[in-house]
């Protein structure tokens, strides 16, 4: 009778933890269908697309259900942008990257890959969901660790840039290689509110940065963006994203809503 309990009592746990996920997950429709990059484009107007006269804005294609980004030739990337802007928004998506490329999620990010970057450099000295200012002079450019010389290794900072986090690094750096499996997929998850934005980051649901930007940097809407960094070769390294989902945060009425002095007529 016991096993029987712990059974029933293990299944509406069970029961209980799906249905938080679906519950989280809401409102989220998907930007990327698995097969095609139908509703995006490459840009090659960032400073990423370094090789005179080039204008591929790096190696994009679709691989393995996978959005999968290079250079396409040595020192040559770019940025891949939504078709359509997005203003306050939740974005999630699942990465699987080589641990070398330099890459980012882009947030309300122009043609010209000036953005609010959740950052995806995913290499030795870099850091995945610190917020960085891409082409707004590196401001902000926050981060609570940075990765060592392996994808399982990391310093953790207190502060950096003479900053202190807000958000405390959520284990200690022994942990970290319990909790990041390289070579497996990871879920990625930024939200941006507001103008100036508020912006936070999560992997794997635990909260990893949030910052009040104190200045209007970018206009009110922008693209999404994945990045391919410029410089150096990395033709054989590649960057996966995947599951990629938004979530509208938008509070503007609806287009056919009427002003409140008709609405009372």
């Amino acid at each position: 009778m016991k096993s029987v309990r712990h059974l029933i009592t293990l299944a509406a746990c069970l029961t209980f933890t799906a249905m938080a996920e679906d519950a989280k997950d809401t409102g989220f429709v998907s930007l990327f269908d698995g097969a095609t990059l139908k509703g995006w484009h490459p840009s090659a107007k960032s400073g990423h697309s370094r090789t005179s006269g080039n204008t591929s804005g790096g190696r994009w294609v679709v691989e393995d259900g996978a959005i999968t980004g290079s250079q396409d030739i040595p020192g040559n990337g770019g940025i891949i942008l939504t078709d359509e802007e997005y203003g306050d928004f939740e974005i999630s998506l699942e990465m699987r990257n080589d641990f070398g490329p330099d890459s980012g999620l882009f947030l309300r990010c122009t043609e010209t890959g000036k953005c609010f970057q959740a950052m995806i450099d995913y290499h030795g000295g870099g850091n995945v969901m610190g917020i960085y200012g891409e082409g707004l002079g590196g401001k902000p450019h926050l981060r609570n660790y940075s990765f060592n010389d392996t994808p399982e290794s990391i310093k953790i900072h207190e502060e950096f840039n003479g900053v202190k986090q807000l958000v405390a690094f959520p284990m200690t750096a022994e942990k970290w290689a319990d909790f990041w499996k390289h070579g497996t997929w990871q879920e990625l998850r930024a939200r941006i509110e507001g103008n100036p934005p508020h912006i936070t980051t999560w992997i794997k649901g635990v909260k990893f940065m949030e910052w009040t930007e104190t200045e209007k940097r970018l206009d009110d809407k922008g693209h999404i963006g994945l990045q391919v960094h410029g410089g150096g070769d990395t033709t054989k390294q590649f960057v996966r994203y995947r599951n990629i989902r938004i979530k509208s945060l938008d509070k503007d009425k609806p287009k056919d809503a009427k002003p409140a002095a008709e609405a009372g007529k």
